[in-house]
């Protein structure tokens, strides 16, 4: 059983592995606060696919951002934090040494209590796989999703974030930098969004004049980009574990990549439609978010705006790929997500400094290219490619082996797929709407489309293909 004491300064002193820790309350207050504020960018993700999407497709995306971090929050706890943050593991996986949260109050993890880290964690576990199931958004099935994110969980993202956040992890002992998630959020994420989209094909009707749609709710996009941008601070600014001066610096440089990567993103789409878009500014905000984040606790506030910048250009050109490779991604997560934690885990070898990482005054890495340090691309480069593959060839292997298992198959099969998509996900899996007029819409006038309001005499709203200025 744990010792646990509080001093004359009300600061923790526990006694871990024989010997007695003091931990700072207000560093403990922090990292619970960033805590929270991570857990609503789950649900804020949710609200942004959902206005990306038709209105018979809406609620599907937004229940997913309350399933998905149930089903993970329970995974964490019964072995999740434990393959992924075990003290014993090897270098790829950890073991279960923390079954259950056993024994979890006795370990250390650094400025702050291990089970404090835990539930902060569990929150970066919880989102990554939300990310990826906006892949399966208008065309896959909801029942076998929890099945799926707690495999996935289980055997894509922990392995990933054991490896390149514990110590004995081969990409941490090697140098790799990764302050809150290239890889294992981001790079995972992302590439498993591909995977799905590949897994589950086309929609009926991709790539013509049927699938042409705005998004369907441009409020929801601005309210979850505001959600995911406001939650952003506790993903990067926590991520040193500690209240001070590099959880400020974080918490700086995501703001100004954020702000670039919007201000890019909506240019580059304005030299097309010379339309000042809402949509594509939130795309680009997100862009630059995911791009800061590998560096975030690593570089200075010039090289954010670099961050912003190029994550917002070259995730804006990527959502072209799927019409070259001719996949179906419906939300491009891929093309920001996996690519934007690419240039970010090749911006962050750049332009990491080891003053920046001083900053709290424990951290110590021999910084970037800007510290003529050059091997670290190398480092950079190859945790990228690592993640990649192994989150693309992993949920690949989950995807078909549950599609031969009864029930298990996210894939709608070929007699009800038209079907499905035809009158939506919402009323097809769910029975639910998440606006009553869209079930009364399609009663009365056998609108199946759903693509905009056909009482009162206005037309369905037909326009360019919305997922050009998507995440």
């Amino acid at each position: 059983m744990v010792n646990i004491t509080y001093d004359a300064s009300n600061s923790i002193v526990a006694n871990v592995d024989g010997e007695e820790v003091v931990y700072n309350p207000g560093d403990i207050a922090w990292i619970l606060a960033c805590t929270a504020l991570v857990w609503i960018m789950v649900p804020g993700l949710g609200f942004f696919y959902s206005g990306l999407l038709r209105r018979k497709n809406a609620l599907t995306q937004i229940y997913m951002g309350v399933m998905v971090l149930a089903v993970v929050s329970f995974q964490w706890f019964f072995w999740g934090y434990s393959l992924a943050f075990s003290d014993t593991g090897s270098p790829y996986i950890g073991n279960l040494k923390y079954f259950g949260m056993k024994g979890v109050l006795e370990s250390s993890s650094g400025p702050v209590p291990a089970l404090v880290f835990a539930v902060f964690q569990c929150m970066f576990a919880a989102i990554t796989p939300m990310i990826a199931c906006g892949a399966i958004a208008e065309r896959g099935r909801l029942g076998p999703v929890p099945v799926f994110v707690f495999i996935w969980t289980t055997i894509v993202y922990d392995p990933i974030a054991c490896w390149t956040w514990n110590a004995n992890g081969w990409s941490a002992i090697m140098g790799g930098l990764d302050y809150a998630g290239g890889t294992p959020v981001h790079i995972s994420s992302g590439t498993a969004a591909l995977a799905i989209s590949i897994y589950l094909g086309k929609r009926k009707g991709w790539g013509t004049e049927r699938l042409s749609y705005k998004p369907h709710n441009t409020s929801y996009i601005v309210l979850g980009t505001v959600l995911l941008w406001f939650g952003w601070f506790g993903f990067n600014g926590g991520s040193g574990l500690g209240a001070n001066l590099r959880a400020a610096q974080a918490c700086f440089v995501t703001n100004l990549a954020a702000s670039c990567g919007g201000l890019t993103w909506m240019l580059w789409d304005y030299r097309i439609e010379k339309k000042w878009s809402a949509v594509g500014f939130c795309s680009g905000a997100i862009a630059g978010l995911v791009a800061i984040t590998p560096g975030s606790g690593y570089v200075g506030s010039p090289a954010a705006v670099l961050f912003g910048v190029l994550g917002g250009t070259i995730c804006n050109f990527a959502t072209q790929l799927k019409f070259v490779f001719g996949y179906d991604d419906t939300l491009d997560i891929f093309a920001s997500h996996a690519i934007g934690g690419v240039v970010g885990n090749i911006l962050t070898a750049l332009f990491a400094q080891k003053s920046v990482a001083g900053f709290d005054g424990i951290a110590d890495i021999p910084g970037g290219w800007i510290d003529h340090h050059y091997v670290q691309l190398g480092y950079q480069i190859a945790d990228s490619v690592a993640g990649m593959a192994y989150s693309f060839v992993m949920t690949t292997i989950i995807l078909w082996i549950m599609h031969f298992i009864p029930g298990m198959r996210l894939r709608l099969s070929e007699e009800v797929a038209e079907q499905a998509q035809a009158v939506g996900m919402d009323e097809w899996d769910m029975g639910e709407f998440a606006y009553d007029y869209v079930g009364l819409e399609q009663e009365i006038t056998g609108d199946n489309e759903g693509m905009g309001v056909t009482t009162g005499g206005r037309e369905p709203k037909h326009a360019h293909d919305s997922q050009s200025s998507s995440v």
